[in-house]
């Protein structure tokens, strides 16, 4: 009964896919290409985004320097900003700009950007949407095809419905972090002139990958829906 619209539903989700490889791809090219052009002043990525903090009024909020490559992110739990080697090392026009994203989250965070409150809020229930409702749709498939009964798919749908409003809650949080990056690095005189526009070619960059994760949730819903409805 579904294998065959069941596969051949899979093209929805050629698009995101697409430009999901395309979105690493100008993430990673962008970052090395930028992340070998030192800045001018030679801020590290950690003075940077300290200054950025420091001037917002965030003398609490800790830095530390670790992790993997573009692991970089803000904790509003603990208030700490965690910087990669990379990044917090380096006083490339990428490091300062991945860095001053960073420092736009704590400050969204001290602000009660009510974006990030929603999303931060909803981070447990996606958390299940993600982890348990696909496996609930693909055992609620199973039960559906022997008895009809469409109950355990739905929920699924459901639970990966939050899931996919998580991703979509993300976007106006990263895009408003980058904005305030860009603006701080310009009035604290962190970057100057040209020196902006690599910051802000790697912070598109990095963009267009929660665009790309945004679009495959999307069409991956639409898809689950589709497949409920030939139960």
């Amino acid at each position: 009964m579904y294998s065959g619209f069941f596969y051949w539903d899979l093209i929805l989700l050629i698009p995101a896919m697409v430009l999901g490889i395309y979105a690493q791809f100008k993430v990673k090219s962008a970052f090395n290409r930028y992340s070998q052009i030192p800045s001018a002043r030679g801020l590290t990525g950690a003075q940077g985004a300290r200054i950025v903090l420091d001037s917002a009024g965030l003398t609490g909020v800790d830095i530390e320097v670790g992790g993997s490559t573009l692991s970089d992110h803000y904790d509003p739990r603990t208030r700490r900003l965690s910087l990669s080697p990379a990044v917090g090392n380096s006083n490339s026009l990428a490091a300062l700009g991945v860095a001053a994203h960073e420092a736009g989250h704590a400050i969204q965070h001290a602000e009660g950007y009510a974006a990030l409150r929603l999303r931060s809020a909803m981070v447990p229930v996606a958390n299940i949407g993600t982890n348990l409702g696909l496996i609930l749709f693909v055992v609620g498939i199973v039960i559906a095809s022997y008895s009809g009964n469409s109950l355990l798919m739905n929920i699924g749908i459901v639970l990966y419905a939050a899931a996919v409003l998580f991703t979509v809650v993300t976007l106006p949080v990263e895009f408003n972090a980058s904005k305030r990056a860009m603006a701080e690095l310009q009035n604290r005189s962190i970057l100057v002139a040209d020196e902006l526009t690599g910051a802000r070619k790697v912070l598109s960059a990095a963009a267009l990958t929660y665009v790309a994760a945004a679009l495959s949730a999307i069409l991956t819903l639409l898809r689950l829906v589709l497949v409920s409805r030939r139960s």
